[in-house]
Parts: structure tokens; C-alpha cells; sequence
């Protein structure tokens, strides 16, 4: 069995903080007080994101039956913001099997 690198884990985990934290300010959720990704409590990040995930199927609900009651006429919104909330749903399912994954994974290592 090999053993673990420290330092290229580490590397490997800054790179992913940064690559995450441009992808937030792309998304136009950059950090303005200064605090970085890293400072983050991962229980909070999680709550946050499901909780986007949330308001937006509950956004794409209230669109639905408003357009299934006659009260607007625009399909191209419903649409749009179904698959937005169906994005959101698979995203969020995709990050669930891959905390998963790594717990069994974890699980598994021998002591």
C-alpha cells in the first residue's frame, strides 16, 4: 500500500478551493467580507446550497400552477425555470453519491 503525499494533497485541496471559489464569484455569489471558501463551515455551505436548491424547485412550483390556472401564458419561464430546478436537484444528488462514496471509502481504509 503507498503511502499518502501531504504535500500534494494539500495542493491538490488549495487548487480545488480555487477553482471553487471562481466559480462562486462567476455565479455572482463572491465572498465580499474577505472570508474565503476554506473559512467556511462545510455543515453551513451544505445548508446554504440546499436551501437555494429548495426556493428554486418551490419557485418553479408556484410557476407551474400559476400557468396550469390560466394566470400567465408565458410556457418559456415554466420551462426555464423547471430545468433550472431540475439542474439543481441533480446537482445536489451528484454531491450526496459523492459524500457517499468517500465516507464508505473512508469506512473502508484500514487502520
Amino acid at each position: 500500500m503507498s503511502t499518502i503525499d501531504q504535500s500534494r494533497l494539500l495542493q491538490m485541496r488549495s487548487t480545488i478551493l480555487s477553482q471553487n471559489g471562481a466559480l462562486q464569484r462567476a455565479a455572482g455569489r463572491g465572498v465580499d467580507t474577505g472570508e474565503t471558501v476554506a473559512n467556511a463551515p462545510f455543515a453551513k455551505t451544505m445548508t446554504d446550497a440546499l436551501q437555494m436548491v429548495n426556493t428554486q424547485q418551490s419557485k418553479a412550483s408556484e410557476l407551474s400552477a400559476s400557468y396550469e390556472r390560466g394566470e400567465t401564458h408565458d410556457i418559456v419561464s415554466v420551462m426555464v425555470e423547471r430545468q433550472k430546478a431540475s439542474i439543481g436537484f441533480e446537482a445536489t444528488m451528484q454531491v450526496r453519491n459523492k459524500l457517499l462514496s468517500a465516507y464508505r471509502d473512508i469506512m473502508n481504509m484500514p487502520v
